[in-house]
């Protein structure tokens, strides 16, 4: 078996995904960068090579290939970055095909889960829950507008093509007030990433922030009160292999955002499975599996589960092409991937298959 990861040297994915292989007594997966790909350079693609398309990760290099050059921690730039993003992955389907090479994964199923609009109305299609959204925003004056027609005070924000909570922004209105929480910190007129989350509370700079961030597109959903866990607001990633739950992972915050790298913690999922009972944990995982269901030439994607706050609704926020990055996580008891960390129950699965 022949492996080649797409993906960044020095990044933990490929390095990890490369351990399980070893581990599997599998021979090194050998490393394209993503530089190649959106650079145009010859990509050494050989017969029967099956390509693993990984995050470009938190490249300088390739970051100033996808949104042009500037710092990095800079939020914005996300339509070039997704306009060049999907161009590389057409490159290298191409150069896959020429070269009889296959790649493991759709290149259209990860274009439509970067586009945070495309993939929430692709799971509505499908009948899986999703939080509402309110369309065609493109400003702080339509966002307010659209609000008060569909009668909205708490909204999340998000880049039409961000990730990691990039440029997120939780807001709650009321007469006379409003409070917008972020990650990103305004410098002048440009917007900065962060790990620490803070709150705007006037009405000037909540626009400005929005306004920020509209030019590359807006993605704006309903804020759905979530569950506690330990006074903690929590939602579950769930990693789906080949169509099944496989891992699972408890995201407790005192912010709106539970994201780990933003002060997040990982919470007890014993602890979650008992509140929800045998039945309700059962639908939580199958909501998960009905939205990987809708990326069918993805053999595995990363569910971002919200669970409401009576512990009786689900709905899913994000489906993430490259979400199997929880390092030291094993699979669930009992399940296929029991004792293998995401990137070995990968490797078990592909072997099976071929």
């Amino acid at each position: 078996m022949n492996l080649v990861v797409v993906g960044t040297p020095g990044d933990r994915r490929p390095a990890l995904f490369a351990q399980a292989c070893r581990s599997a007594g599998l021979p090194e997966p050998r490393l394209v960068p993503w530089t190649d790909v959106l650079s145009g350079a010859p990509l050494p693609l050989r017969a029967g090579d099956l390509v693993r398309i990984d995050s470009p990760g938190e490249d300088r290099e390739a970051d100033a290939l996808l949104r042009g050059p500037g710092e990095p921690s800079r939020v914005g730039g996300g339509a070039r970055w997704y306009a060049t993003f999907t161009a590389g992955l057409r490159r290298l389907s191409g150069a896959a095909s020429a070269a009889g090479a296959s790649v493991l994964g759709d290149i259209e199923d990860i274009a439509v889960m970067f586009d945070k609009r495309l993939s929430h109305a692709r799971l509505l299609a499908a009948g899986v829950p999703v939080p509402a959204a309110l369309p065609d925003i493109n400003g702080y004056a339509a966002l307010r507008s659209r609000m008060e027609e569909a009668g909205e005070r708490r909204v999340f924000v998000k880049p039409a093509h961000g990730s990691s909570a990039s440029g997120v922004v939780a807001l709650q209105t009321a007469p006379g007030r409003v409070r917008a929480v972020s990650s990103a910190f305004m410098a002048g007129d440009r917007l900065f990433n962060s790990l620490r989350v803070r709150s705007y509370e006037t009405e000037e700079k909540v626009a400005a922030l929005i306004g920020l961030l509209a030019p590359d597109g807006l993605h704006v959903e309903r804020w759905l009160p979530k569950a506690t866990l330990d006074g903690r607001v929590f939602d579950l990633r769930v990693v789906v292999i080949d169509g099944e739950p496989t891992h699972a992972v408890v995201r407790t915050s005192r912010t709106p955002m539970t994201n780990l790298h933003l002060g997040g913690a990982r919470g007890d999922l014993g602890a979650v499975q008992h509140m929800l009972g045998e039945d309700g944990w059962q639908r939580a995982l199958d909501v998960c599996a009905r939205a990987a269901a809708c990326f069918p030439g993805s053999p595995m994607v990363g569910v971002d589960l919200l669970v409401g706050a009576g512990l009786k609704r689900f709905a899913v926020c994000e489906v993430n092409a490259f979400g199997d990055l929880l390092p030291g996580l094993t699979g669930l008891p009992g399940g296929p991937a029991e004792g293998l960390d995401t990137y070995a129950a990968q490797i078990v699965s592909l072997t099976c298959a071929t």
